[in-house]
């Protein structure tokens, strides 16, 4: 059984997702509220390298997952094309 490693920032505790292709934290995030929501992040058509990690917010000790993406305009599409279950 393999070790999960967590990572710790200043407003999260992170843990990667296995299917990251790109093992970073990039400048743009967004955090969303639903930790067992599946996220394709490959259908978005992304222009950059993006990553995702369930993360634990820790101003409000909520759960939910965490996209980091390097581009802005990424960052634009996932928040306009990403609807909840």
């Amino acid at each position: 059984m393999a070790s999960t490693q967590s990572i710790t920032t200043e407003h999260y505790k992170l843990f990667p997702s296995p299917r990251n292709r790109h093992r970073a934290i990039f400048q743009h995030e967004v955090f969303v509220p639903y930790p067992f929501m599946l996220i394709d992040l490959e259908s978005y058509g992304f222009k950059g390298p993006y990553s995702l990690f369930a993360a634990w917010r820790r101003s409000d000790e909520k759960m939910g997952q965490l996209v980091t993406l390097d581009l802005p305009e990424d960052e634009q599409r996932f928040k306009a094309r990403f609807v909840p279950d």
